[in-house]
């Protein structure tokens, strides 16, 4: 299998530490707001991985993190924690807050067909290792305490910046993005925070006694120290986004290297970023997008995961309602496809196998879903294979793709029919003549197909 390694900037081939097994790690979300979309294609993207990895013989051990601490509003350490933000704007507590908003993620992670990693941690839960770790780092003077809170010396590591390729004089953390500040009590402007302390917050919620003062951990030590305290101290690969390279993950490699004092994790895989009209998805551009308000405008979520699998992990992707409305079409097409095929129970054995390895040679190449899908439908039009080992392979393909392949046959209106009467529609209100656009518009609604009228023009959604 060959998977594009962020630390090299190369497509490599995998090798594990341990022959047959793989230690997984990836960025979970901090819950202090709802996930949106774009958070959930980073998840999608894991969840293939992992399902690839197990599809082709690997015995996989994945762990996650919840952050429930230390996540700051900006990538280095001023701004608010963001439980207190949650925990002003909502009227909770900050645990009030996190035990709502993990709930909410994991109802939206199942809806996409997300396999759950094996281990999940809370940040609020491992704080002994991570007081563990900053004491061994201050002991050996790669950390030092300044204004109350203790920060890693970025000087006392070689090629801290491996993951972006960038040098020190570049200052990528000063400016990096709008609310990163200059700190006084750094000795280098790219140190980052281990530990604060009260001086950081007076009134924090969540804190902790420690041998450098009472308070909480700095957002990047909770992800080191979870992997090595439940992973061990190699890790085959490492997960998130392409925001996470810098800082967070370029600091994880530092402080874990400078703990464990040899190479951590040898696989560093980043998905790129979903966009929408606005540029790329946040909780402040835009349109608020979750899976559970796609769910309540009547999409199908698991139409927003074949959008995703349609498109490669590293490629930014644009989202439209009118994408997704050809997502699900398309699904739902194929699923009727599938839904008619006949079982006469015989099983080929070689057409099998000769299937199995083309899908598979579509996955060892860096992920490649969309050519995965492609070697699903040659399989549909292929006549000389009989029903049972189509629908065989169909079951063994959904276990990576997920996308609920053998469902029972429903009803599809034709896309072009659809669109016709958009155009018609879209004339008759040219035109001023708002009973026959309004009567469009209904008779389409009783069918099940709702218009939605947005800047980029009229789409629609399949909504029964």
């Amino acid at each position: 299998m060959k998977l594009y390694n962020t630390l090299t900037k190369k497509i490599e081939e995998f090798i594990p530490n341990e022959e047959g097994k793989v230690k997984i790690y990836t960025c979970g979300p901090t819950v202090y707001h709802y996930a949106h979309i774009g958070n959930m294609r980073n998840y999608i993207g894991h969840d293939v991985l992992v399902r690839t990895l197990k599809y082709l013989g690997y015995d996989v051990t994945r762990a996650m993190n919840i952050t429930d601490v230390g996540h700051l509003t900006s990538d280095s350490d001023s701004g608010e924690d963001k439980m207190e933000v949650a925990k002003k704007r909502e009227g909770k507590t900050a645990y009030e807050i996190a035990d709502f908003y993990t709930k909410a993620f994991f109802s939206d992670f199942d809806e996409l067909n997300n396999l759950r990693p094996d281990i999940i941690e809370k940040a609020t839960a491992n704080i002994d290792m991570y007081i563990k770790m900053i004491q061994k780092l201050l002991d050996e003077d790669i950390a030092y305490i300044s204004g109350g809170n203790v920060y890693f010396d970025i000087s006392r590591v070689k090629n801290y910046y491996c993951l972006t390729n960038n040098s020190q004089e570049d200052k990528m953390v000063v400016g990096v993005r709008e609310g990163v500040d200059f700190d006084n009590n750094k000795r280098n402007q790219a140190d980052f925070a281990l530990w604060f302390t009260t001086s950081k917050f007076e009134n924090h919620e969540m804190l902790w006694d420690s041998p450098f003062g009472t308070g909480y951990p700095g957002w990047h030590i909770e992800c080191s120290g979870i992997s090595i305290k439940h992973l061990g101290e190699y890790l085959d690969i490492h997960g998130g986004g392409v925001d996470n390279i810098f800082p967070h993950h370029t600091n994880e490699i530092a402080q874990s290297e400078a703990y464990l004092g040899h190479k951590w994790c040898n696989y560093w895989f980043h998905n790129e970023h979903l966009l929408d009209d606005t540029g790329k998805m946040s909780k402040s551009n835009g349109e608020f997008l979750t899976v559970s308000l796609l769910k309540d405008k009547g999409y199908d979520p698991i139409s927003f995961r074949f959008l995703c699998l349609n498109s490669h992990y590293r490629k930014q992707l644009l989202f439209s309602y009118e994408a997704l409305n050809q997502a699900e079409t398309t699904l739902k097409k194929l699923r009727n496809k599938i839904a008619n095929i006949k079982d006469d129970g015989n099983f080929w054995e070689e057409v099998f196998k000769k299937y199995t390895e083309s899908f598979k040679l579509a996955l060892e190449q860096d992920l490649n879903t969309a050519n995965a899908i492609s070697i699903l439908y040659d399989l549909l039009k292929d006549n000389e294979v009989n029903g049972h080992t189509k629908l065989e392979l169909i079951k063994s393909f959904d276990q990576v793709l997920a996308v609920e392949l053998i469902r029972e046959k429903v009803e599809v209106e034709a896309n072009e029919d659809i669109l016709k009467l958009i155009e018609a529609r879209n004339e008759a209100r040219k035109k001023k003549d708002f009973e026959l656009a309004d009567s469009i518009r209904d008779d389409l609604y009783k069918k099940g197909i709702e218009l939605i009228d947005t800047r980029e023009g009229t789409t629609y959604k399949i909504v029964g």
